[in-house]
């Protein structure tokens, strides 16, 4: 048995943010969960579909795990991250860190933990562990993960589960620490690299499912989704509340994003920094309006308002383009 007694409980909104946030009070470094998403640059979009799965994954950010690398990366701080396919050892990396006092966190399927009540299978999930006994793991977590604000526990087997379950971004026991660097850069130096770098990814997709390009994407796609007749209404319900609140889709990221660059202004003072929060606030609120559609829903009347929020995206690809920008000229 292993408790890390100065552990500092947070409360975010975002699962990654609230685990990496969690590593970073522990080592003395107090930033908001606005700040760090933005140094991470993490704001994104992807429309992802595949045969196998019964409703597209709208995602909202970057790859999982990048924010983290991102921000530990631009911060001058060290990452160390392990990955194994052997469960033994994906247990000893973190009990061993435990013991010496250490925070973890930690990629699984949130369908495994204890205290998630609507089981889906979503192995992008992140938490940080901080303690263990002879049943049960200690975990920071989401408040809206769980009904505890954000401290939560699940068994030792149930843990191990989670991390290595196989399919869609499959955990692959991943966990990581973080520790302080020699060369650590102050947050208002680095402010305006991590924008001007997230601008530039954000207007430069891939391919056409990512960032504004993917939300268009959506907006064409939307239709289809409606003729497929498979669980309609409780597919858009879901996808609705992972779109506000669950860590994917649009909105949750904009709000936060829209923080982030309130924040910024007033350290810096830039006008466009000003003009882009004010553009970001009109573009949280747009998002809103698709996922109140999209919980509205029904087979039955669905076509007029499926019409409704697609055009509503056009829009908001439209905007995000224009305030990126913006933000590039910095």
């Amino acid at each position: 048995m292993a408790i890390i007694d100065n552990f500092t409980q947070i409360i975010g909104k975002h699962c990654e943010t609230t685990a990496t946030n969690a590593l970073l009070r522990h080592i003395g470094i107090e930033v908001s969960e606005p700040m760090l998403f933005g140094i991470g640059q993490g704001l994104s979009f992807i429309y992802w579909d595949m045969k196998t799965m019964e409703f597209p994954f709208l995602g909202g950010r970057n790859k999982q795990f990048q924010i983290t690398r991102n921000f530990c990366d631009t911060m001058g701080l060290h990452l160390d991250v392990k990955v194994t396919t052997s469960i033994k050892k994906a247990w000893k990396n973190v009990k061993e860190n435990i013991d010496q006092g250490i925070p973890v966190g930690l990629q699984l399927d949130f369908f495994y933990l204890d205290y998630v009540t609507e089981k889906t299978h979503f192995g992008g999930h992140f938490v940080a562990m901080y303690g263990y006994d002879e049943v049960y793991g200690y975990l920071v977590d989401t408040a809206n993960a769980n009904y505890n604000n954000g401290e939560g526990k699940a068994t030792l087997k149930n843990i191990e589960l989670a991390r290595s379950e196989k399919g869609p971004m499959a955990p692959k026991n991943l966990s990581y620490t973080i520790t302080r660097g020699t060369n650590e850069e102050k947050i208002e130096n680095i402010l305006l690299k991590a924008i001007k770098a997230n601008a530039e990814t954000y207007l430069k997709p891939p391919i056409k499912n990512i960032s504004y390009q993917g939300i268009i994407k959506t907006a064409e796609k939307l239709p289809n989704l409606l003729k497929s007749g498979k669980n309609i209404e409780k597919n858009f319900k879901l996808t609705a509340r992972l779109m506000e609140s669950g860590g994917t889709g649009g909105s949750i990221f904009r709000n936060i994003y829209r923080d982030f660059l309130k924040e910024s202004y007033d350290m810096l003072g830039l006008d466009i920094l000003k003009k882009s929060y004010e553009e970001f606030c009109e573009i949280a609120t747009m998002w809103k309006r698709v996922i109140d559609i999209f919980e509205s829903i029904k087979k039955t009347d669905g076509v007029d308002k499926i019409l409704a929020a697609s055009t509503i995206l056009k829009e908001i690809a439209h905007k995000e383009k224009e305030t990126f920008e913006m933000l590039k000229t910095l």
